[in-house]
């Protein structure tokens, strides 16, 4: 490349990085975030802090999305709504798969990683509590959007052609649930099969607390529309 080429494509963004790409990602805050090599009492301390650092990332995202998305819902733009909830309930697929990283730590060594992660627990997890505090909103703005257009959920899925962006709104919702109870599943399972079930986590919390998250529903009157389907459609036969 000419000195002429370099300097056309030289870095314009303000920074002191080598590049735009490095300096518009803030990469070298981000890769700083790990612990270095000699700060680090095992191997496996990366891909710990990595797993859950990108996890974080991808809950705030997740979480933006829904906030979005519900506002969307209130200002009646249903199709820009399914647009974000389906990128949030993508974004908590990601965060599931990558867990499947924790299962190839050793459940004796990673005994040594947790002796250095201090009170540190996943309910403080920004994301987490970002989830919990999202989601009911969401629910609350399809309700409302559902009730003005005097329908309920069994309602809704009889005549779903006739209301389609609310049927794609009410599905996405079961889908977010859906996958939140799947990641909170997935996670006690990592848990589970590193540190086991019938012991306390870092905080004091028993783990058999998280076996019990799965079943929490932010949306149950969705699910329960299933079964009154089930039963109304028993009454047409």
């Amino acid at each position: 490349m000419s000195d002429e080429t370099a300097d056309e494509y030289a870095p314009v963004l303000s920074g002191d990085a080598p590049s735009d790409y490095e300096r518009y990602l803030r990469t070298d805050e981000l890769l700083s975030l790990q612990k270095t090599g000699s700060e680090r009492v095992h191997h496996d301390e990366l891909l710990f802090q990595v797993v859950h650092q990108s996890s974080e990332l991808w809950l705030k995202h997740a979480g933006f999305e829904v906030a979005t998305a519900t506002d969307e819902i209130r200002e009646d733009d249903l199709s820009g709504a399914i647009r974000l909830l389906r990128r949030a309930t993508l974004g908590l697929r990601l965060v599931t798969a990558q867990l499947e990283m924790l299962e190839h730590m050793s459940p004796w060594e990673y005994q040594t990683v947790r002796r250095v992660l201090g009170h540190g627990s996943g309910f403080d997890s920004p994301g987490f509590r970002t989830i919990a505090e999202v989601s009911p909103r969401l629910g609350d703005a399809f309700s409302s959007v559902l009730d003005g257009a005097g329908l309920d959920a069994v309602e809704l899925y009889k005549r779903g052609r006739e209301f389609e962006d609310l049927y794609q709104l009410a599905e996405l919702l079961v889908d977010w649930d859906a996958r939140v109870s799947l990641w909170r599943s997935h996670h006690y399972k990592v848990v589970q099969r590193i540190i086991g079930a019938n012991v306390v986590g870092t905080q004091g919390t028993p783990v058999e607390l998280l076996q019990r998250l799965p079943n929490n529903q932010f949306y149950p009157w969705l699910w329960e529309a299933r079964t009154a389907l089930t039963e109304a459609a028993k009454l047409e036969d």
